[in-house]
């Protein structure tokens, strides 16, 4: 339905970029990009590809990445889905991907829901638990709704790592990534493409 209706109001054709901004394995990414012809020349892009993405370029030799996230419900659909999106699901463990660890809340708990010292004490739990996995470089916030949240993330990399170590913590804000990327494949569409 979603399909025939972005096709129906030609609103896709006005535009050079598309990011679905809902940090999932999100099935309207795919179609999008299957779709180019029918809306345009897009380049398209979920934050969740994005923040991947954005990691796999940042990271250093022998440093990893991971996700804080929401509810228990992510940890499967995220893990899997950084397996399939990196065609790596029938090889086992990834070395670079330290994992997705959970905070309990949900979306709306960050901006308003809930406690600020609650929703800051769970996001800093779940952060130190990903930085236990060691070497964790790169840390994604896998909700949009964590957006401006980071140092409290990057605290957390003080007490784990230390100082001098925890500024070497890259957080990464998937709509941040995403907005780069984007603009980055335009230009590579540009550069790569048939004229």
């Amino acid at each position: 339905m979603v399909e025939s209706d972005l096709a129906e109001t030609g609103l896709l054709k006005q535009y050079d970029a598309v990011i679905v901004a809902c940090f999932s394995v999100h099935p309207l990414v795919g179609m999008l990009a299957e779709k180019e012809g029918e809306f345009g020349r897009l380049a398209v892009t979920g934050i969740f590809e994005a923040s991947v993405l954005t990691c796999l370029s940042l990271l250093r030799p022998g440093k990893k990445w991971g996700i804080v996230t929401t509810g228990k419900f992510w940890e499967e659909h995220l893990s899997v889905g950084v397996n399939h999106f990196l065609g790596t699901e029938a090889h086992g463990a990834n070395s670079k991907f330290a994992g997705v660890e959970t905070t309990g809340l949900t979306a709306g708990d960050f901006h308003g829901g809930l406690d600020p010292e609650v929703v800051r004490q769970k996001l800093r739990d779940a952060t130190g638990r990903l930085l236990e996995q060691g070497d964790v470089e790169c840390v994604v916030m896998g909700c949009a709704g964590m957006a401006g949240l980071e140092e409290i993330i990057r605290s957390v990399a003080v007490d784990k790592y230390g100082a001098a170590e925890a500024k070497q913590l890259l957080v990464i804000d998937g709509v941040r990534a995403g907005l780069g990327l984007l603009e980055q494949m335009m230009r590579n569409k540009r550069a790569f493409q048939s004229t």
